[in-house]
């Protein structure tokens, strides 16, 4: 469970800089073998300055995948338009309310769930790569990626029966390549973006119509 940590002393962040990123996998297992007290959520996002705004899309857009009921969309979809727009902006990491950078998880909690994590990001990330990344820098990654991942975000909220798994499906996909910086992985989100965005289209050209010729 995550416990509010009463320190108040803010660590400096760290420099975020581009090229090749550590695997995600490698970052957590540092931070689990370094860490030997409470993790707080400031010293996570910290430890993936380099990666933060890629990482939280794909944990963003990961709640959404979860089975939860119908309608959780509505709130579970706003984080993934947070982030985003803060990419689409410029902001230098993510901006988070301080009472939840506060929060933290204990050693252990920590050390349970990077346990379970890591295996699963070791194998994924033997099949994403950086490749045919098309952005010069970092910022106009993530400026490109935010406005991407902005559309689908908006696709999430938008409530509309059994539409929202595969534009948050869209998020995930491009937020996990643009934490490796591989292009061909970006270009598979986005065609899952706008296949599920004809989809949601299609669903309410055909409700209008059923309603149309019902009501009429």
């Amino acid at each position: 469970m995550l416990q509010e940590n009463p320190e108040q002393f803010e660590p400096a962040e760290a420099t975020i800089s581009f090229g090749h990123p550590r695997p995600l996998s490698k970052v957590l297992r540092d931070l689990a073998s370094e860490e030997r007290g409470v993790i707080t959520v400031r010293r996570m996002r910290n430890a993936l300055a380099d990666r933060s705004f890629a990482t939280f899309l794909v944990f963003t857009a990961g709640l959404n995948l979860l089975p939860f009921p119908p309608g959780s969309t509505l709130i579970l979809g706003i984080p993934i338009v947070l982030v985003a727009f803060q990419m689409v902006m410029g902001y230098p990491t993510v901006w988070l309310p301080r009472f939840f950078l506060r929060r933290s998880l204990s050693q252990k909690a920590f050390h349970r769930m990077t346990t379970r994590l890591i295996p699963f990001l070791e194998r994924l990330e033997n099949w994403v790569r950086p490749r045919y990344w098309p952005f010069p820098s970092a910022k106009s990654a993530e400026k490109a990626v935010g406005t991407i991942a902005l559309v689908f975000g908006i696709a999430v909220v938008i409530p509309i029966p059994f539409g929202n798994w595969l534009p948050a499906l869209a998020a995930f996909i491009c937020g996990i390549a643009l934490s490796e910086r591989d292009g061909f992985w970006l270009t598979i989100g986005i065609a899952t973006g706008v296949i599920a965005i004809g989809i949601m289209v299609g669903v309410v050209i055909v409700a209008h119509a059923f309603a149309h010729t019902w009501l009429l």
